[in-house]
């Protein structure tokens, strides 16, 4: 408390020693000029408008946006003024020219005040070292210099003590030096050279006039400093206009973003990084925090009080503020301020309040207006995901007994199958409540409803914590066991259920025996269609129905496992990719320019010797769920950089062969240094890495880095399927791409125009951010020329021929060389 009250103190002696030396120089030269002539008086007017020009034309001496000092740079007119004005009113016309400068951009009378008073500080500390050196007999103009010099360091020093000891240490507390020597020379250096070169001109006359007087110089110059600024300001300005919407986008997308990607997920493209404190009712929290260890922890993401976290951080680096805090208590001077709309979920009124330091730019409309934005979309975010959340909870819950529905248990079934390890066994019941339109019929729907509830309660009591349990229809349930070792535990489980559901219950005045049905389908791995293993299961539960109806028992709960073997396929994958087993395809690409074949892509196939022809598709799930991906994409990469180099001897204009990835593949710990080293045994052929959409969701920027370094390195990346179901116009910019390929069902009907004009406009996309386009999908000659008119350039499909194997694709290049379409004779069309 000592500490604020002594701060408080020196804040209020050096506002009054400003204050006091702007004013009395503002007075003083306005006495002095009452003695002058009138040409005086026009070189004082212009001069104060120069002055207010320059003080509005600021540079920041330290590296950090809004947490380092400024200085502006007035005193540039005091070479101009001082030689047909004495030096106390030249300093004096600084001093009011800064001051009517500060009162108009923020109306603030006590910043203006001491920010005239810190420019006359400076601009007497530069006329003393002007004096001085010259009584010491040295040039003007080495006097001129020196001034400028003492009037940079008196400026820069006297914001630094203000910000140690009145201020906040903004540069310290963002992890940032409080000045950048660099620009403290540039600073220097352009302050000598303007002052010297105003000075020369003002004594010695302009270049570029004859015989004029001192007072017409000495106002050309001023004029010339003041278009100078002008030019500055605007090119600021214009700065400060792009940042505030690059930053206003970045953070609406930042805002709307998935809240499992919340404040932790937004990274300010400008600041050095800084921890967010958490949101607590009645106090200020302030963005960025002085530390790790000082944050509180983060709230839970998607909560209203993680979206005013995040809110802060936003608007900190969209409108450019020193920190911007929560708190009961609206904007003081100096500060703009919005009520939260998010107030009542957190507490009682909030404001969100950004603060500048007082010597910072003053605030502006747009800034309010953005941070009003800000607060906006923030609100139509929380009371989204606040729709979005209990439509949900209502959309997955079973009414009658409060467990989760259909819907709720397959997208569980698939996260706990995609989540589990290779080796962690699972299993599905299908449960079926026997007779129960019967007891409906006999008994009424009341006592049929409490006696699923009931159920209901039981299966869901006797399961493990991990385990699922689900009503997924009138009277059928299903539950997932997880984190199983063996069948037989899932046995195990699944007689005890059969217990306790076939207890007695007491319904009404009536009791109960219920007879259950379950089918049970056991997955020692991890599924490619895990959809197989709930069929499976059902197809068991409905075996014991017919065994019933056929004679079986009747009158007593039974369970039938399923004799499920996704295990085999998966066995099936593992050897031929751990043997080097898999097969390639190739498919060409032409140019519907040249009529020619320049590529070729690479398609994975496998024939097992029991099963037959695998597919492709579940090839490649089946080896990302085996976690096997890499290790197949790498064995697929060489032996298509080896076909592709027998093809061009064949054939010189074959110069491209791509193969498909996901997008995580290309980083260098996982497939990315060895397409490097293997593209560089092939310096002829490029290799196309082509990313499916699906992957290109989980994107980061350390994925876009080794893509731009692929390409780099002569490798191209290609966008494919694009017009598939995953598709959208955010693909386009997410991933840096050299080829976009547009998928068979945007070609389907080129008859129709709105297929037409699509093409036309992702082509133009394609000229502007200069990637090439190829459309696959292309079964005859009508669709050829359809895109050919369109302007299209390159094209893929059965048209142009199937994918064959290596040995096939080689004699075609031998018998027809690079061209695009063949006779049809001896071609069979097999996807």
């Amino acid at each position: 408390m000592g500490g604020n009250r002594n701060s408080r103190g020196v804040k209020r002696l050096a506002f009054l020693a400003f204050a006091g030396i702007g004013l009395a120089l503002i007075a003083t030269s306005f006495v002095l000029l009452l003695d002058e002539p009138s040409d005086s008086w026009l070189i004082a007017g212009v001069g104060v408008v120069c002055a207010a020009a320059l003080e509005l034309t600021w540079v920041r001496v330290g590296a950090v946006a809004h947490r380092s000092p400024m200085i502006s740079l007035p005193v540039l007119a005091l070479p101009a003024l001082a030689p047909t004005l004495s030096l106390p009113v030249s300093a004096g016309l600084i001093a009011l020219g800064v001051l009517l400068a500060i009162l108009i951009e923020s109306g603030r009378a006590s910043v203006a005040l001491y920010s005239a008073g810190l420019q006359g500080a400076g601009a007497l500390a530069a006329i003393g070292l002007f004096t001085w050196f010259g009584a010491g007999g040295l040039p003007i103009l080495v006097g001129v210099a020196a001034a400028s010099v003492g009037y940079v360091f008196f400026i820069i020093a006297t914001e630094v003590l203000r910000q140690r000891f009145v201020a906040s240490p903004l540069g310290r507390r963002s992890g940032g030096r409080p000045l950048s020597p660099l620009r403290v020379l540039l600073v220097l250096v352009g302050t000598v050279v303007v002052t010297v070169t105003a000075a020369h001109w003002s004594v010695v006359g302009l270049p570029f006039l004859v015989e004029v007087t001192n007072t017409l110089d000495a106002v050309i110059v001023l004029f010339a400093l003041m278009i100078v600024a002008s030019v500055v300001k605007v090119s600021t300005v214009m700065a400060v206009m792009r940042h505030r919407l690059a930053g206003m986008v970045a953070a609406t997308s930042a805002l709307a973003a998935d809240p499992a990607t919340g404040p932790s997920g937004w990274v300010t493209p400008t600041s050095p990084a800084t921890t967010g404190t958490g949101i607590t009712s009645g106090t200020a929290n302030t963005y960025p925090a002085t530390s790790a260890a000082d944050a509180t922890p983060e709230p839970e993401p998607g909560s209203p009080a993680a979206v005013t976290d995040l809110l802060r951080r936003v608007v900190a680096d969209a409108i450019g503020a020193e920190s911007v805090i929560v708190r009961s208590e609206p904007a003081q001077p100096g500060e703009i301020s919005m009520l939260l709309p998010l107030a009542g979920a957190i507490g009682p009124d909030q404001y969100i309040v950004a603060r500048r330091d007082a010597m910072d730019g003053a605030f502006t409309g747009n800034d309010r207006r953005a941070l009003q934005a800000l607060a906006t979309t923030a609100e139509m975010v929380v009371r989204a995901r606040r729709n979005i959340a209990g439509l949900t909870l209502r959309a997955n819950t079973d009414p009658l007994t409060s467990l989760p529905n259909y819907g709720a248990f397959q997208e569980a079934l698939a996260n706990i199958n995609d989540h589990r390890d290779y080796s962690e066994a699972l299993a599905v019941l299908f449960i079926d409540l026997d007779e129960f339109k019967r007891l409906n019929d006999r008994f009424g729907h009341q006592t049929g409803d409490e006696v699923l509830r009931e159920l209901g309660r039981r299966l869901s009591a006797v399961v493990r914590p991990n385990d699922v349990v689900a009503r997924v229809g009138g009277d059928e349930f299903v539950i997932i066991l997880t984190h199983l070792a063996s069948l037989a535990e899932a046995k195990s489980i699944a007689e005890r259920i059969l217990v306790v559901s076939g207890e007695p219950m007491l319904i009404g005045q009536t009791t109960h025996s219920p007879i259950i049905s379950v089918g049970l389908a056991y997955s020692a791995h991890r599924e490619t269609d895990v959809n197989q293993l709930v069929q499976d299961a059902d197809r068991s539960m409905l075996a014991i129905k017919k065994s019933r109806r056929r004679g079986g028992p009747s009158k007593e709960s039974s369970l039938n496992i399923s004799s499920h073997r996704s295990s085999q396929m998966n066995d099936i994958i593992a050897h031929a990719i751990d043997e080097d087993l898999l097969e390639l395809a190739f498919q060409p690409i032409v140019s519907l320019v040249t009529g020619q074949i320049w590529a070729f892509e690479a398609l994975v196939r496998y024939t097992d010797p029991d099963l037959g022809p695998l597919s492709p598709p579940s090839i490649v799930e089946k080896a990302k769920g085996l976690g096997r991906l890499d290790a197949m994409t790498r064995q697929v990469a060489v032996k298509a950089m080896a076909a592709a180099a027998d093809f061009r001897l064949i054939e010189p204009r074959v110069v491209c062969m791509t193969i498909n990835v996901e997008a995580g593949q290309i980083l260098p710990e996982r497939v990315g240094n060895y397409i490097e080293e293997l593209a560089d045994r092939y310096p002829g052929i490029s290799l196309c890495l082509e990313l499916n959409e699906r992957s290109m969701t989980k994107v980061t920027p350390a994925i876009r880095a080794q893509a731009d370094r692929l390409r780099d390195l002569g490798m191209m990346i290609a966008l494919d399927d694009y017009g598939s179901q995953d598709s959208s116009v955010d693909a386009l910019v997410r991933m840096p791409m050299d080829i976009l390929k547009i998928d068979r069902s945007l070609v389907d009907d080129l008859d129709d125009i709105r297929q037409r004009e699509v093409l036309t406009a992702l082509q133009g996309f394609g000229d502007n951010l200069e990637y090439s386009m190829i459309v696959e999908g292309v079964e005859n000659d009508a669709m050829a020329n359809h895109l050919s008119a369109l302007g299209i350039r390159s094209a893929q499909g059965f048209h142009y021929g199937v994918p064959e194997s290596f040995e096939k694709t080689l004699s075609r290049l031998e018998l027809y060389g690079a061209r695009a379409v063949v006779p049809r004779l001896g071609i069979t069309l097999v996807s």
